[in-house]
């Protein structure tokens, strides 16, 4: 019996796309540059916002200039978190019956840690024990760095977890963590990438995750 969960947060628990899309082509329009279309967005995610400016940006931006562009980004993303992102259909009922069975939650993003918070007050308020996003610092997933510190401060073993995501990143963070790696299909990423990066189980449905306690 597995006592404890951590979720990946974009693309596993919210459908957070289209309001990163929106600050991303906020700080290309600045700029004078083309829109990125949602496709580009959902292959672009994953590995923090500094990443997902980089890409959004021309080829061989400068540092200074990815720095700048992702100044605007952040200001305009702060502004605009709940603009259209949602919980995925059946997380929020996920959530409630792991609270009742006394199952621990904890939530791991390469997100900012700021919007992260505020994201998770907004939608999960008391039903997630423990939310860790980007730290300077810290290193990203899929170093385990993060994962471990979720566990420690959830009081969690290996054994006890399961640790969910809808990335190859997310994958590689529980292989790397050392605990049991569960793909969702419904997020930002292919089945096939789920798999080809070591996913131990997969759920097609939030419910199937009670299943696999």
């Amino acid at each position: 019996m597995k006592t404890t969960i951590i979720f990946d947060l974009d693309g596993t628990l919210l459908n957070t796309l289209s309001d990163l899309r929106g600050a991303a082509n906020y700080a290309l329009h600045l700029r004078d540059l083309p829109p990125r279309t949602m496709e580009e967005i959902r292959r672009f995610v994953g590995n923090g916002v500094r990443n997902l400016m980089r890409r959004c940006l021309p080829a061989g931006s400068s540092e200074d200039e990815i720095d700048a562009a992702l100044a605007d980004f952040k200001k305009y993303y702060a502004e605009h978190l709940y603009d259209t992102t949602t919980p995925y259909d059946g997380i929020e009922e996920l959530l409630t019956v792991l609270r009742k069975r006394g199952v621990k939650v904890g939530v791991l993003s390469n997100k900012l840690d700021s919007a992260t918070q505020q994201l998770i007050r907004h939608f999960f308020r008391g039903k997630v024990d423990v939310a860790f996003g980007e730290h300077s610092g810290i290193p990203r997933k899929p170093d385990p760095t993060s994962c471990r510190m979720v566990m420690e401060q959830l009081g969690a073993k290996a054994e006890d977890v399961l640790y969910v995501g809808d990335s190859g990143v997310d994958m590689n963070t529980a292989r790397n963590a050392g605990i049991t790696a569960v793909g969702v299909t419904w997020g930002f990423r292919s089945r096939d990438e789920l798999i080809d990066n070591g996913a131990d189980l997969l759920a097609d449905l939030p419910v199937q995750i009670l299943m696999m306690l």
